[in-house]
């Protein structure tokens, strides 16, 4: 995933590239692990979107979570429509490379979704993660629900309060609605990649920080 991406100032929508109205490469139908569909459209599912570095390695954590019925990798965020992952790595499209996650909240919480994010990557450092430079990289929740932003909202001001006790700068989490910020799936060999590739590379650059528990009331 590294030595592609090094732009590290977001380019603006006049400055994007130009994108296409249509996808031009072959996005797989069902999920290479859970054998659900990739994108399944059950009711009683709820769907998030994450932005935490790396895609492959942040969509690895979230198919092992129990309670998680699918996955999918892509790019959200940016300006141009059905951009490459060449595209993306320009940092001429402005997106950020994101996980979707179809979860059943019966099963799994917003919390522990979240708890997820925060704990496996570092949300202060802005247009990076690591060793990976460039605004592909930054941190993300795109949201779809009331409770979703509600969670999402608490557990950042929760962890900010974590992450400034050990030193640690401001959180740069962007906090969006789903609704605003078209998501593009990626290409089929992204998708659940270190399931097809183990030993394949893994970015988690986190603060080692747990996120405390919400209080009730």
């Amino acid at each position: 995933m590294f030595g592609f991406g090094s732009k590290a100032t977001m380019v603006d929508s006049a400055s994007a590239l130009p994108g296409r109205d249509r996808e031009i490469f072959t996005v797989p139908t069902s999920h290479a692990v859970l054998g659900s569909p990739l994108h399944p459209e059950d009711a009683d599912l709820e769907r998030i979107y994450l932005a935490m570095g790396c895609f492959w390695g942040a969509e690895e954590l979230y198919w092992q979570l129990p309670g998680v019925a699918a996955t999918s990798v892509g790019y959200m965020g940016g300006f141009t429509a059905h951009p490459t992952y060449e595209e993306v790595c320009t940092g001429l499209t402005g997106h950020t490379e994101t996980v979707f996650v179809a979860y059943r909240p019966a099963e799994v919480s917003t919390f522990d979704i979240l708890k997820v994010f925060w704990e496996n990557h570092d949300p202060t450092q802005g247009y990076r993660q690591g060793n990976d430079v460039g605004t592909q990289y930054r941190s993300a929740i795109f949201y779809t629900t009331a409770e979703q932003e509600s969670v999402a909202m608490a557990t950042r001001d929760s962890y900010a309060r974590v992450v400034a006790e050990r030193g640690y700068p401001e959180i740069t989490t962007e906090i969006v609605p789903a609704a605003d910020a078209t998501y593009y799936p990626a290409e089929d060999y992204h998708q659940q990649y270190l399931y097809k590739v183990p030993n394949g590379y893994r970015c988690h650059a986190n603060t080692g920080l747990a996120l405390p528990a919400l209080s009730v009331g």
